[in-house]
C-alpha cells in the first residue's frame, strides 16, 4: 500500500514539473495598452478627444433653483389664480462635438432640458402650447405642476451650413442679461431650421435661413363654434376658439353666416434674413423675415339670417392666404472703460402680421390669441396675427413694434446688475373689427358687440394698445460658474384710446350706457372702467453651471 501510494505521488510532481517546464515554453501575451483621455487644446477648454476617433468633445451642463413671487388679482382657479409664489429646478445636458476637415470644423451640438416647475409664473403656459412641457391633472396640482422635457438644441454645423434645432437667426437680444426673459422683443431660443452663414472678413457675415413657423404662429383671431346651436354667434364673447365667421350672399344680397376655420396649417416656411458685424467694440445686426397667415375654406352648415326663409345656393368669400413680414436692428456696444465686462443692448423691431418676430407678446401671450399681465387682471391684450373681414373674407393684418435696452454693469468681479427697459404698440384695423360685431349682431350677437351700441367703445376685444416691461438684477458670483441673483419686474398694459369694463371689479354685465356715457348692468349699476392694468413680480435664482 506504501509502495502504491508512492508511487501516486511520484507521479503527480513529475506531471507538474513536465506542466511548469511547457508553461515556460509558451510565449507571453503582452496587456493592452491603456488609450488615456488626451485633452483637446483646439476649441477651447474642457475639450478632449474621444478615445480612437479624431473628434474632440465637451459635456458640460447646469443646475439650477428658481422661486418667483406675482401679484396676482383673483383667487380663482384658472391660470393659476389665486398662486403667488412659484419654483422650479432645471437641469441641463451639453454635448458638443467637432472634428476638423478639409473643409473647417465640423459640429454637432445638442441641448436637453428638464425642468419641474410649480406655482405662479413659473408654470408656463406657452411651454404646453408648444409641447416642450405636460400639466399635472390632480385637483390641486392641475395648472400648477408641470414637467418639461425639452430638446433645446440638436444642430449641425458644416462648411457655414447650420441644419437643427438651433436659435432663430433673426433673434439679436435674447434677454440676455435677464434671469427670466421678460421684456419685450423676439427671443425664440429654439426652432427647426436650415441656414447658410457666408463670412466675408473683417467680421461681417450673412444668413439666410429657412425656419419651422410653427414656433412663430400668433392664433388669427376666432371666437366659437360653427354650429346651428350657436346660431347666436357672439364675437365679443368669452373665450376665444378656432373659428370666426364670414357672410354668405345669394346674388350679393347677404342670407347667412358661414365659418372659416382659422387654425393655420404648415404650408411654407418662414424665410429669414441676417446682416450681422462682430468687432472688438461689439456687435450689430439688421434682419427681416417673411412669415406666411393662412386659413381654412369656409365650413357649413349656413346660419339664416333673421327672416331669411333659405340659404340654398348661398356663397361665402373664398379665403385669403397673406403674408406677414418683420424687421429688426439691434447692436451691442461693449464698455469695457465703465468696468470689466459692461456692455449695452439696444434693439428694435417693426411687423405686420408677425407678433412673435416683432415680440409684443412675447412677456405674457406667445402662442395664444390674448393674454394679461397677471391673473384676473382688468382686461385681456389681444395679439391676433390678422382678422379676417366677414364680409370680404379678406385678412387684415394687425401692426405691432417693440423697442427694448438692457444695460449689464460689473461693481466688482464678483457683483453685477442689469437693467432691463421696453415699450411697445399693437394696433388693428378697425373696419374688420367693426364688422366682425356687425356680423355677429345679424344673428342676435350680444349687445356690447353691436358697433352700433355705445357700449362697443368699452369692448377689450382686438383694442390697439401699449405695454412696458421694465426690471432690474443684482447678482452675485462668490466662485466661479456660480450666480446667486435676485431679479424685480414691473409691468402695464394700456390702451392706447379709450376705456373698457374692469373685469377684475366688474359685478355683472353691462346693457347700457347712463346719461354720463358710463356702462351700466340691467339695474342701472354703474361698472368700473380702466384703460391700463400692471402687476410687480420678484424673483430670485441660484445657478451652478459647469
Amino acid at each position: 500500500m506504501k509502495l502504491v501510494k508512492s508511487l501516486l505521488l511520484g507521479s503527480a510532481a513529475g506531471l507538474t514539473v513536465v506542466a511548469g517546464a511547457q508553461a515556460a515554453d509558451l510565449p507571453v501575451k503582452k496587456a493592452v495598452p491603456v488609450e488615456y483621455v488626451r485633452v483637446c487644446s483646439a476649441y477651447g477648454a474642457g475639450f478632449f478627444f474621444i478615445p480612437g476617433t479624431d473628434t474632440c468633445l465637451r459635456v458640460s451642463g447646469r443646475a439650477r433653483f428658481e422661486a418667483g413671487y406675482t401679484q396676482t388679482y383673483t383667487r380663482g382657479n384658472a391660470n393659476n389664480g389665486g398662486d403667488l409664489m412659484g419654483y422650479q429646478g432645471l437641469g441641463r445636458l451639453n454635448l458638443d462635438a467637432r472634428t476638423q476637415t478639409a473643409y473647417g470644423t465640423l459640429r454637432a451640438f445638442v441641448r436637453f432640458d428638464i425642468a419641474s416647475r410649480t406655482g405662479a409664473y413659473l408654470y408656463s403656459g406657452t411651454q404646453n402650447r408648444i409641447a416642450n412641457a405636460f400639466p399635472a391633472q390632480g385637483i390641486d396640482t392641475f395648472n400648477r405642476a408641470q414637467q418639461s422635457v425639452n430638446v433645446d438644441k440638436a444642430f449641425i454645423q458644416f462648411a457655414g451650413l447650420t441644419a437643427g434645432r438651433a436659435a432663430s437667426f433673426y433673434d439679436f437680444y435674447a434677454h440676455d442679461f435677464e434671469i427670466i426673459g421678460t421684456s419685450l422683443g423676439s427671443d425664440v431660443a429654439s426652432t427647426n431650421l436650415l441656414a447658410y452663414t457666408a463670412t466675408f472678413g473683417q467680421g461681417f457675415s450673412a444668413t439666410i435661413s429657412v425656419e419651422d413657423p410653427i414656433f412663430r404662429k400668433t392664433p388669427l383671431f376666432g371666437n366659437g363654434s360653427a354650429t346651428v346651436a350657436n346660431a347666436q354667434y357672439q364675437v365679443f364673447g368669452a373665450g376665444a376658439g378656432n373659428y370666426t365667421p364670414v357672410i354668405a350672399t345669394i346674388g350679393g344680397v347677404p342670407v347667412g353666416e358661414a365659418f372659416y376655420d382659422v387654425a393655420q396649417r404648415s404650408r411654407m416656411p418662414d424665410f429669414v434674413g441676417a446682416l450681422r458685424y462682430d468687432a472688438a467694440w461689439g456687435s450689430a445686426q439688421l434682419s427681416a423675415a417673411v412669415h406666411e397667415l393662412n386659413t381654412g375654406n369656409a365650413i357649413g352648415p349656413i346660419v339664416a339670417l333673421p327672416g331669411v326663409a333659405t340659404t340654398a345656393g348661398a356663397v361665402a368669400p373664398r379665403p385669403t392666404t397673406e403674408y406677414g413680414w418683420a424687421v429688426q436692428g439691434g447692436v451691442k456696444i461693449n464698455l469695457p472703460f465703465i468696468a470689466a465686462g459692461d456692455s449695452l443692448y439696444l434693439q428694435g423691431s417693426y411687423g405686420e402680421g408677425a407678433t412673435m418676430y416683432t415680440g409684443y407678446n412675447r412677456y405674457n401671450g406667445a402662442y395664444a390669441p390674448s393674454g394679461n399681465v397677471a391673473a384676473g387682471s382688468s382686461f385681456n391684450n389681444f395679439y391676433s396675427d390678422a382678422v379676417i373681414d366677414p364680409l370680404t373674407g379678406k385678412m387684415e393684418l394687425s401692426t405691432s413694434w417693440t423697442v427694448v435696452g438692457a444695460y449689464l454693469h460689473y461693481w466688482t468681479p464678483q457683483w453685477r446688475s442689469a437693467i432691463i427697459g421696453s415699450y411697445g404698440e399693437q394696433s388693428f384695423g378697425r373696419t374688420s373689427r367693426t364688422n366682425l360685431a356687425a356680423a355677429s349682431t345679424l344673428v342676435g350677437g350680444a349687445l356690447i358687440g353691436n358697433p352700433a351700441s355705445p357700449l362697443f367703445a368699452f369692448s377689450n376685444v382686438l383694442r390697439d394698445t401699449n405695454q412696458i416691461v421694465a426690471g432690474a438684477s443684482l447678482i452675485w458670483s462668490p466662485v466661479k460658474d456660480l450666480d446667486i441673483g435676485v431679479e424685480g419686474l414691473y409691468a402695464r398694459q394700456g390702451l392706447k384710446n379709450g376705456r373698457v369694463v374692469d373685469a377684475n371689479k366688474a359685478v355683472g354685465t353691462a346693457v347700457a350706457v347712463n346719461a354720463a356715457g358710463l356702462p351700466v348692468t340691467a339695474a342701472g349699476v354703474v361698472l368700473p372702467t380702466v384703460n391700463s392694468t400692471d402687476s410687480f413680480q420678484v424673483r430670485m435664482r441660484v445657478q451652478r453651471d459647469f
